[in-house]
């Protein structure tokens, strides 16, 4: 089974902050990891391949130094590592990203499965492995918690839902994004972290992937951030003291003239 995982680097979430001058995220000096879903879609593919036999190639879209999150990818049991990095790709939304990563998968070649983390922690909009799919042509399943098989091409899974899961069969080639409860991610081994730091990297440019130019980055995005800002603290608060009996007896007696 040859597995293609889209990972992304993003932002420690702990120490994200905004650029009071900008209103967008401030990056310099805050530590860039691999999105968290992102590192649960990295492990299934590997547990898949050594089930069922085959290759896992990781692909990013981003910067030069998203290469790390794609060394530490292999260093988990990934075989190859994809970089698709230019200057054109700034500023690309959900839409734009999908038809890039669509135009690279394209250029890989042939595959069975790809996985995605259910969303990214600094865009949270979920879009981007549906939107691939659809680029792709391809089936698709959202929120995998567990896949309990493959047969005759054939994925079955579990599909979190609020009250519970539906099971679903897919058929392959497809593409999957999974929650964190499908599984607990691996600690990478100092084989892999070997093999991850001599790993040669693909590297693709807008050329490469023979990309239109007015489909990718700013020009090919349909939404723009017009602004980010933290919201102002709007309301008084106040600390209560003194046992469990004298605290409730203050905030009876602060709630009573909203009553």
């Amino acid at each position: 089974m040859n597995i293609i995982v889209c990972i992304k680097q993003v932002p420690d979430a702990k120490d994200v902050r905004l650029d009071p001058k900008t209103n967008t995220l401030a990056r310099e000096g805050v530590q860039s990891i691999m999105n968290p879903f992102d590192r649960h879609a990295v492990e299934e593919a590997v547990r898949l391949k050594e089930q069922h036999s085959g290759t896992v190639t990781v692909i990013s879209m981003g910067p030069p130094q998203a290469e790390a999150v794609l060394r530490d990818a292999v260093a988990c049991g990934a075989d190859e590592a994809v970089l698709v990095s230019d200057r054109a790709f700034a500023g690309a939304d959900t839409w734009a990203t999908t038809y890039t990563l669509g135009k690279a998968i394209e250029k890989i070649g042939q595959y069975d499965l790809i996985l995605c983390g259910k969303q990214a922690i600094d865009g949270d909009t979920a879009q981007v492995g549906p939107g691939l799919a659809k680029r792709l042509n391809i089936p698709y399943v959202s929120y995998v918690r567990k896949i309990t098989g493959s047969d005759n091409n054939i994925l079955s899974l579990h599909r979190l839902m609020d009250d519970g899961y539906d099971e679903v069969e897919m058929p392959l080639p497809g593409l999957i994004t999974v929650v964190k409860e499908i599984n607990e991610p691996r600690v990478p081994s100092l084989k892999g972290k070997m093999k991850a730091k001599s790993l040669n990297i693909r590297n693709m440019t807008a050329e490469d992937i023979g990309a239109d130019p007015d489909s990718i980055g700013l020009p090919g995005s349909t939404t723009q951030v017009v602004k980010v800002f933290a919201p102002e603290f709007r309301g008084e608060r106040a600390m209560l003291e003194g046992t469990v009996d004298e605290q409730v007896e203050q905030l009876v007696n602060k709630l009573e003239p909203y009553l």
